[in-house]
């Protein structure tokens, strides 16, 4: 098994911060192509964080699937992320994690896995200060806008939950929930730096290509310093 070029959380903590773009990866919304060839392109694109997230399948498909995904993480520098398995992470050599409120809590998953980079999905203020005294090393803030990838119980937060949440926590932080090109500016105004996307990059034509695109238009907003 292949293990991560990556030493540590604090390697795998450098390349979080540094990122622009978090691609999620379902094979559901891959249009019938390989998740591995999605997750190559993308790379090659510039992604520097992949997640897989298969809540449609077990645990079985999603360690095999990290299997392969690991040597090609590898080769280009990405950190790879599993969705909600502390144990397919452990088992494949993954960077990190990525937990849901009604995952395993956070103290359970860093006592079981202490170098694995962990995420935390959070929804408002309350859960996003809950995941930093948890001990997140990060936490994703949204759904920002409507979003048809996942389902979920609460409505679209807004652009405004970002400057709400994201100085309260002092973590490194994404977006996510209905994240487009056209929308970079508004997130990017809003102090967003990670924004992860889904099915404006798996369903594109050229996935590559695509990301290049997008990493460019992400470029043109932010600040100058």
């Amino acid at each position: 098994m292949e293990k991560s070029v990556f030493a540590g959380r604090s390697e795998r903590g450098a390349v979080f911060r540094s990122a622009d773009l978090y691609l999620v990866i379902s094979s559901e919304f891959c249009l019938d192509r390989p998740v591995p060839e999605i997750f190559e392109a993308a790379a090659a694109g510039g992604i520097r964080i992949i997640q897989l997230r298969e809540k449609l399948k077990g645990a079985k498909y999603l360690y095999e699937l990290a299997c392969i995904c690991r040597p090609i993480a590898n080769r280009y520098g990405v950190l790879l992320m599993i969705d909600d398995c502390v144990d397919v992470a452990l088992a494949a050599n993954a960077d990190g994690v990525h937990l849901g409120q009604d995952d395993l809590p956070v103290p359970a998953a860093r006592s079981v896995a202490p170098d694995l980079w962990i995420g935390n999905s959070t929804h408002n203020l309350a859960e996003a200060l809950a995941a930093r005294e948890a001990g997140a090393d990060c936490i994703n803030i949204g759904p920002i806008y409507p979003t048809a990838t996942k389902s979920l119980p609460m409505a679209a937060l807004g652009v405004a939950a970002i400057g709400a949440i994201a100085p309260r926590i002092g973590l490194p932080f994404s977006v996510m929930g209905g994240v487009k090109k056209h929308r970079f500016g508004e997130l990017i105004g809003a102090g967003a730096r990670v924004l992860a996307m889904v099915t404006e990059i798996t369903q594109a034509a050229d996935v590559e290509a695509k990301v290049r695109e997008l990493r460019a238009e992400y470029r043109r907003w932010l600040p100058v310093e």
